[in-house]
């Protein structure tokens, strides 16, 4: 499975950005999905993740209340989207699938995941 991700770009702090994931080559219908983000000199953090169903999604406290993931599984896509965005947003962002249906161990660590999309580029200006 490939996974492509876009929709980055730059915004002033308040400003609001989409971003899509799009799989190819595997349905991920049945597939846990996830956003995660990486700025320089930091660690790959979790942003946000939805289960195979689309039923229940996770947030980073982070971004909570201010970031929504969520799935078109016609269209083989997940979508965050950003609003009231903050200078510390700044980050690549990576998009990613797990082959495994459930995550005990937890939807917000990056080792469950093992399909991983090649970033897009948030930067928010102040």
């Amino acid at each position: 499975v490939q996974l492509q991700a876009s929709g980055g770009g730059l915004v002033q702090a308040g400003g609001s950005l989409r971003l899509s994931c799009a799989a190819s080559g595997r349905t991920f219908s049945n597939w846990p999905m996830a956003w995660f983000r990486q700025a320089p000199g930091k660690e790959r953090e979790f942003v946000g993740a939805i289960n195979w169903s689309g039923s229940r999604t996770w947030h980073a406290d982070s971004v909570k209340g201010r970031f929504t993931i969520s799935t078109d599984n016609t269209k083989n896509t997940v979508y965050l989207q950003m609003n009231s965005l903050k200078p510390e947003d700044t980050a690549v962002y990576y998009c990613a699938a797990s082959s495994v249906p459930y995550l005990p161990a937890g939807y917000h660590i990056p080792t469950m995941y093992d399909n991983w999309g090649q970033g897009t580029q948030v930067t928010v200006s102040s």
